[in-house]
């Protein structure tokens, strides 16, 4: 049986595509509610990259050359998240792995990408062990580990960090609203906060982020190993 959308359900999603209810009759007002919305979001998104870039652009920086150095070193990278941050885990596994253009591929991993791993370590432990375990089994000191929420609340995700920064790993950690808890930990090195309350900005902003923290990464190696 199909369920029925409740009164919650259609406020929320009106409030973010109030042109989903809008009559269909009229339909040069819809476009326009269209247009103007996408406007919107378009400036929303622009404006949070342009807030991230100022107050943290030089740590960025920073971060990659660092990541740079532990991939010289023959580090490997871990990335993780919940939902639609294990995608977005994922995906920077991929970049990692597949950069193009000629560039060496680096090694990278999505704990977040097993199914078996995953399920065996939530139905035999508990969902909180299931990226901090799989750190413990493979993470080396010269290695890095990548994590990504929205919220920065998650208990799993603190626990893979307090695991990869007892083994000295380079610990990077994106998240949104101010922070959450990740941003009281003493265990994430860098630290890369979206200041937004809308999920859809912090996870657009988080691609940027770590789309710019690769290239950087990728133009800093190959700096170093032109030097040597």
């Amino acid at each position: 049986m199909a369920r029925q959308e409740s009164a919650a359900d259609r406020g929320t999603v009106e409030s973010l595509y109030p042109f989903l209810y809008a009559s269909t009759s009229d339909l040069p007002a819809v476009l326009e509610e269209v247009r103007r919305s996408t406007v919107a979001k378009a400036a929303e998104i622009m404006e949070l990259r342009r807030v991230i870039s100022a107050r943290d652009g030089a740590r960025i920086a920073a971060c990659a050359r660092e990541s740079a150095r532990r991939f010289a070193a023959g580090g490997r990278l871990f990335a993780f998240g919940n939902g639609g941050s294990a995608t977005d885990a994922q995906q920077v596994a991929t970049l990692y792995l597949n950069p193009g253009g000629g560039s060496t591929p680096l090694a990278a991993f999505s704990l977040a990408s097993d199914p078996a791993t995953l399920t065996a370590l939530c139905n035999d432990i508990g969902v909180d062990v299931v990226f901090a375990r799989q750190i413990a089994a493979f993470g080396r000191k010269e290695d890095i580990a990548v994590g990504l929420s929205t919220s920065g609340n998650s208990a799993n995700m603190l626990r893979a960090f307090d695991e990869a920064s007892r083994r000295g790993m380079l610990t990077i950690g994106f998240s949104g609203y101010e922070g959450g808890k990740m941003a009281e930990a003493d265990t994430i090195d860098y630290l890369f906060v979206a200041p937004s309350s809308s999920v859809h900005r912090i996870q657009e902003a988080q691609t940027t982020v770590y789309n710019v923290l690769w290239e950087l990464t990728l133009a800093a190696l190959s700096s170093q190993q032109a030097g040597e």
